[in-house]
């Protein structure tokens, strides 16, 4: 049955995602590593955002952009995972139409505001380490909640031009997407129309988007590295760039894998391979961003201790 709207007379109605194997067994063994991947995704950034909220001692601007971090994360993985879940153990594998362009959306949305976000962190740092007697003044409330409300704008904006492109194509079958959720690069291969001015767009917005933020926080890093030089005493750089490392790590798992995938043609793209990139950056990243980010972060474990109740003293005891 054609549909008379705004996707240029599409009879497509409902897509299969074919996901990651067709093997009953394999897929039940996938069920469980991902589900447990999951789980821990959302007890570690659930864990980092309560743990913020709860200790005073971690109302500063860094600590608040990576509660935002966390938020994004755990609803980055929310988008895709527990439908994935599902589908690895049902034999009906399909995804609305409207679905689709929803998923792809708030995926989208929320992956552009993360970039935007780390961004956002680089400079925070640049701020700490260049002018620590200012830190708390250049870097106050109103400022953190502009470039975190400026991130998201960018990100809810950005999305639909992407998302807008991509379905106004006509869909009128095959409707196997093969992949395991409705990502942009799948989807346009289904297209019965030529894809490409949205190759074209994928690159532009993908060089906004990606390269931009990066630009940004590699410039934020050559200056924090130049007054890391101008520490004399060894401990204090390597303090001073302990503070670095977590992000640096996080923001190359995260925009690396994002870069390869949407700022190269959809003709050179390989099925599997953007699976394996798609579940890095969107599945892998958010597990483990809890991670980095406390095992070299004394804060945090100061404020887990505290929230499970071993007090001060016994605290300096276990150090």
């Amino acid at each position: 049955m054609r549909r008379q709207d705004w996707r240029n007379d599409s009879s497509v109605t409902e897509f299969i995602l074919l996901g990651f194997s067709r093997n009953p067994r394999t897929n039940w063994i996938l069920f469980f590593l991902f589900l447990l991947i999951y789980l821990f995704t959302v007890l570690g950034n659930g864990l980092i955002v309560t743990l913020i909220r709860v200790d005073a001692r971690l109302y500063t601007p860094m600590y608040f952009f990576l509660s935002i971090l966390s938020v994004l994360d755990l609803s980055y993985a929310t988008t895709t995972v527990p439908q994935m879940l599902v589908h690895l153990i049902s034999k009906k594998k399909t995804i609305s139409y409207i679905g689709c362009v929803v998923q792809m959306y708030i995926f989208l949305t929320l992956g552009i505001t993360e970039t935007w976000i780390f961004a956002a962190m680089a400079y925070d740092r640049y701020v700490a380490i260049w002018y620590p007697l200012h830190y708390g003044v250049k870097m106050g409330q109103a400022l953190c909640v502009a470039l975190a409300v400026s991130s998201a704008l960018c990100g809810l904006t950005c999305a639909l031009v992407y998302t807008v492109f991509a379905m106004n194509l006509p869909y009128c079958g095959p409707n196997e997407i093969n992949h395991f959720f409705c990502e942009i690069p799948a989807v346009l291969k289904l297209a019965c129309a030529d894809t490409t001015l949205n190759d074209q767009v994928d690159f532009i917005l993908g060089f906004i988007l990606l390269l931009i933020p990066l630009s940004l926080i590699l410039t934020s890093y050559v200056r924090i590295f130049m007054a890391i030089l101008k520490i004399r005493s060894p401990q204090g750089r390597i303090k001073a760039f302990s503070t670095c490392a977590s992000h640096i790590t996080v923001v190359t798992m995260f925009c690396v894998p994002c870069m390869v995938m949407y700022m190269r043609p959809g003709s050179e793209a390989s099925p599997e391979d953007d699976k394996k990139l798609a579940l890095f950056y969107n599945v892998i990243s958010a597990l483990l961003n809890p991670i980095i980010y406390s095992l070299r972060n004394k804060d945090v474990k100061r404020a887990f201790l505290k929230l499970v109740g071993i007090s001060e003293d016994g605290q300096k005891a276990m150090e």
